[in-house]
């Protein structure tokens, strides 16, 4: 199930967020000595510019841009998505904790590194850098963990969740209050999002087999540097990858823009407001020259490890049409399958296990049965905000300047959200179709509003309620089920919804 906030970016439409790579700059040592020579704690530059957490921050960015790379172009290549690779690298670091032998093997041939002490000792680092609460955009993140009652975590396995990964550790009743705990789950999943992440764990997703549940969330909300005046912003066409056009909302100014041109795509990158320690934000519009150069765009990213340190604008240039479109999406998927067809099997095995997580007297170990994961994003004239939240299920198993330069994005592009200092991309994604409902209030009408359960998205037609007004229709079932779904499309678009247009259920 999808949130309704994507009811007006429909699975035609295609924005595809990866929230949360990472990348370390191949220059970031001098950059870093000159940047901290005056104000930063030594301590902070220390950790920062030690060369092995360097190393891992560059190998959870290619294991992560591939991951997001084999989602965009592999599974869902014509869907708007928006996802989070970092909460989905920290469940598979923790269930390398939580494994031994030949699927511990696995992990970490996966994640590209040797030991669980790498991983344990980047995210010690990680989290409370990136995480860190000292102004700018606000930027949080929290694990937790659900556990059968009548089960007892290894310590070994306790230690690393509750000191190095801060999981608050819930003692519950899966076998006969299975239900309560998916709704407390869902409950904390969308708390710790601000709101904007509802129904992580589907209806049915946990059961009495269930005997563990690990989740974590991430929440951004980052103001631009300079903002767009909404007076502004109007209406153009949005070309699609077919040749045909939409209609959408675009925002612009006058301003000079950080914009770069590269062989066959221009990068645009717009600051958000900073705060006082040294973190630095930024959003990132990678848009191919030719209409259709998506594709070849993305699989540019996926095959080149470095790209998003090698593309980078050094300097503000003159900018002659300048325009970026609004959007907002949501988007939920299963993400134990894509692992699978990437290689990771054996953590979803009943046969292997993962058996470094429950102390069992009886040789029981915990299997992966599935991963959900939801996201979200708004980009608008004030700035961006967007979440994200994982739930791993675990069930027992028998054993273990210059020329003015265009900026239009007016065809499907790329963009990312990262923090420039440690290269760390909180989110990245692909725009394919952006469709926006545009109609007046007193003609609009919403005629068919219908699920897709396999990849959480809403599929809206519009057309003027005049035709239908007067006549008995399988529709008004329909209309009145989605009512708050299709209210928060006309507010979004500047339409007032008005609740006389819509029939009576039966």
């Amino acid at each position: 199930m999808q949130s309704p906030f994507s009811s007006f970016l429909f699975r035609s439409k295609q924005l595809l967020l990866l929230p949360v790579t990472t990348t370390f700059p191949r220059s970031l040592l001098p950059f870093l000595k000159a940047h901290f020579k005056t104000n930063a704690p030594l301590q902070q530059q220390q950790y920062l510019i030690n060369s092995s957490f360097q190393q891992s921050i560059r190998t959870q960015t290619i294991v992560s841009s591939t991951l997001s790379a084999h989602i965009l172009s592999n599974k869902f290549p014509h869907s708007n998505i928006v996802l989070s690779p970092l909460p989905i690298h920290l469940v598979l670091s923790l269930l390398a904790v939580g494994s031994k032998g030949q699927t511990l093997d696995q992990l970490l041939a996966f994640l590209k590194i040797k030991t669980t002490d790498d991983l344990n000792f980047l995210y010690s680092k990680l989290v409370p850098f990136l995480f860190a609460d000292n102004g700018g955009p606000r930027v949080c993140f929290a694990n937790g963990l659900w556990v059968q009652k009548t089960l007892s975590l290894k310590p070994s396995f306790k230690h690393v969740v509750g000191t190095l990964y801060k999981a608050d550790c819930n003692q519950v009743d899966f076998q006969t209050k299975a239900d309560e705990v998916a709704d407390e789950v869902n409950l904390w999943a969308e708390k710790q999002t601000n709101g904007l992440i509802k129904q992580l764990l589907p209806a049915n997703s946990v059961n009495n087999l269930t005997w563990l549940i690990f989740t974590n969330a991430i929440y951004f909300k980052g103001a631009w540097l300079e903002k767009f005046n909404r007076s502004s912003t109007a209406d153009a066409d949005f070309h699609l990858l077919d040749g045909s056009t939409v209609t959408v909302p675009f925002m612009t100014n006058g301003k000079t823009q950080f914009v770069c041109q590269y062989d066959g795509f221009k990068v645009l990158q717009l600051l958000y407001l900073q705060g006082k320690d040294h973190r630095e934000f930024a959003m990132y519009f990678y848009l191919p020259d030719k209409k259709d150069g998506l594709p070849c765009l993305v699989d540019k990213i996926r095959t080149t490890p470095d790209f998003f340190d090698r593309h980078v604008p050094s300097q503000k240039v003159r900018v002659g049409r300048f325009l970026i479109p609004k959007f907002k999406i949501s988007y939920g998927f299963e993400v134990s399958q894509v692992l699978k067809e990437m290689g990771l099997v054996l953590p979803f095995s009943e046969r292997d296990g993962l058996a470094e997580m429950i102390d069992s007297f009886d040789g029981q170990s915990v299997y992966g049965a599935c991963i959900h994961h939801k996201s979200f994003v708004n980009v608008d004239e004030e700035g961006t905000e967007a979440a994200a939240a994982s739930a791993f299920l675990g069930r027992g198993c028998s054993r273990m300047m210059g020329d003015k330069v265009d900026f239009v994005a007016d065809h499907p592009f790329v963009f990312v959200i990262r923090e420039d200092v440690s290269g760390v991309v909180l989110f990245m994604g692909q725009v394919v179709n952006h469709l926006l409902l545009f109609a007046n209030n007193r003609i609009l009408g919403i005629v068919m509003f219908c699920l897709c359960h396999v990849h959480y998205s809403y599929i809206l037609i519009s057309c003027p309620i005049s035709k239908f007004v007067n006549k008995q229709s399988i529709i008004r079932s329909v209309y009145v089920r989605f009512w708050a779904d299709s209210a928060a499309c006309m507010d979004f678009v500047g339409e007032r919804p008005n609740p006389l247009l819509f029939f009576s259920q039966k």
